[in-house]
């Protein structure tokens, strides 16, 4: 599933691609939305939000398209007239003059007004963006010491979008490692630098990867890797999906055990429960 970054840079596309624009058509193919092609027609794009791994695509006459990609949605941005070369359904399309931002396969497409935005199921539970300028290390510092995260396990945690907005098992596992804490501790049995560390690290490791497009890795060390012939997806991360090969810090063989649900990778010297 995306998770924060990949939806912000594609919210970046979206807004390069027809905000401000004069729009000719919005095209929805399922029934009960329909009724919205007309008055989003008539309207433009004025910004593109995202809330974790949710988007809301705001529109000049104040209502707001909401979609949440879960795990096959995906965003396109084509020319006018183009279209990608995909197996996915369409589900929303908006069109301007030279433009068009086409969403296929997603699940949660909804139209809301703003003050149905507020009271909505999804976005009123969310906790504070990762990827927001107003989110800061004190601020989650406060969250992992609230009464209702503090004695939670770290694997299932930090996926939690009511602690905060925008992390999935990727970015789980890759804070997990950076901060070198084993996925069963818990908020409640850290020191103090040990909190102030996972503090930063939900913050810097996913906007590296935001700005990287998705590099968690040590960017140098990814690039230099790369130069040399290594792929992007061998190179970008620490621990995930590297199960077998060796941690880039001390060796040992990385693991993937099952943790909330899903395969969380580590190192289990690196990230030992004794620590």
């Amino acid at each position: 599933m995306p998770e924060g970054p990949e939806i912000r840079r594609a919210a970046d596309s979206i807004e390069a691609a027809i905000r401000g624009k004069e729009i000719t058509g919005v095209e929805f193919t399922r029934p009960h939305l329909k009724q919205w092609q007309h008055p989003l027609t008539v309207s433009k794009v004025i910004s593109v939000e995202t809330r974790g791994k949710a988007m809301l695509t705001r529109f000049s006459n104040s209502l707001n398209l909401y979609t949440h990609n879960q795990l096959y949605g995906r965003w396109y941005c084509v020319d006018a007239g183009k279209t990608p070369d995909t197996r996915r359904q369409l589900r929303v399309a908006i069109h301007t003059h030279d433009r068009s931002a086409l969403l296929y396969s997603a699940s949660e497409i909804a139209v809301l007004t703003e003050s149905e935005v507020g009271i909505h199921p999804f976005l009123s539970r969310l906790g504070p963006d990762v990827l927001s300028g107003q989110t800061t290390a004190e601020i989650l510092l406060q969250q992992l010491m609230d009464e209702s995260f503090r004695r939670r396990q770290l694997a299932t945690l930090l996926t939690n979008q009511a602690f905060i907005a925008g992390i999935g098992n990727y970015l789980r596992c890759e804070i997990l490692f950076v901060c070198r804490l084993h996925p069963c501790m818990k908020p409640i049995q850290l020191a103090q630098p040990q909190l102030a560390l996972l503090s930063e690290s939900l913050l810097d490791v996913p906007r590296q990867s935001y700005k990287s497009g998705g590099i968690t890795h040590h960017l140098a060390t990814a690039k230099k890797m790369m130069q040399h012939g290594t792929t992007l997806e061998d190179a970008r991360f620490w621990v995930f999906r590297r199960e077998g090969k060796p941690c880039y810090q001390c060796g040992t063989r990385i693991i993937r055990t099952n943790s909330g649900g899903q395969s969380c990778y580590l190192c289990p010297q690196c990230q030992s429960e004794m620590r």
